[in-house]
């Protein structure tokens, strides 16, 4: 599995292109990643934009780059009525409007999503963060694409957005301490491959001493 990692702007989420045609969230410099992108690829080889959850440093220039490329949208089925929300995609706190998007592709716990070279991604539900929060997992790489549901060292999302909920939090990130993870790609912070199994054991005994 071959990954790109971008950020363009200091509070935009970290963004990841697949394989050359998946994109995983998009952050709110949009004139800014659109440019990182195309230094890469041609853009409308992207197929498919994933967006972790609906949050706005998450899904702002979304709409953008879909409409350059051509790729659908896809957001778990509980966050999608939740994109255009200012208040709970968050976009009033960076003083914005949130996007106008209607997904073209509803995701559900357990959905597979080929990504090319016969690779595939697994959505791994994680509420708490949000409603509709997902994890992206692949298995022949041990590839994690934590979302806000957790991040390097331990580190935790937040639930104190309008839609967290501490107990599905800690839940959810109960659901990732089964899997085996070599490399850990997170919302925000750095790109981790250092024992990512303990660090996501830590993230776990963390929400459950801050959250419960």
């Amino acid at each position: 599995m071959q990954v790109r990692h971008f950020n363009a702007g200091l509070y935009d989420a970290n963004s990841y292109l697949i394989n050359g045609k998946v994109l995983i969230d998009t952050g709110i410099s949009t004139e800014g990643l659109i440019a990182a992108i195309t230094d890469s690829i041609d853009i409308k080889d992207i197929e498919l934009i994933i967006l972790t959850h609906c949050h706005y440093d998450h899904t702002a220039s979304a709409k953008s780059i879909a409409d350059l490329s051509g790729a659908k949208i896809a957001i778990h089925r509980d966050d999608a009525p939740f994109i255009s929300n200012d208040n709970i995609s968050a976009a009033s706190m960076f003083g914005s409007s949130s996007p106008s998007i209607e997904p073209d592709i509803l995701l559900n716990e357990g959905d597979r999503i080929p990504i090319g070279n016969d690779e595939e991604l697994e959505v791994i539900h994680t509420p708490g963060h949000t409603p509709g929060g997902i994890c992206l997992y692949e298995t022949r790489s041990k590839s994690l694409f934590s979302g806000d549901t957790i991040f390097p060292n331990g580190s935790i999302g937040r639930t104190d957005f309008q839609g967290g909920n501490p107990k599905h939090l800690t839940e959810s990130i109960g659901k990732l301490v089964k899997l085996d993870v070599k490399t850990l790609y997170p919302g925000h912070g750095e790109v981790t491959s250092n024992d990512v199994n303990t660090q996501i054991e830590f993230s776990l005994k963390m929400s459950k001493s801050i959250l419960l």
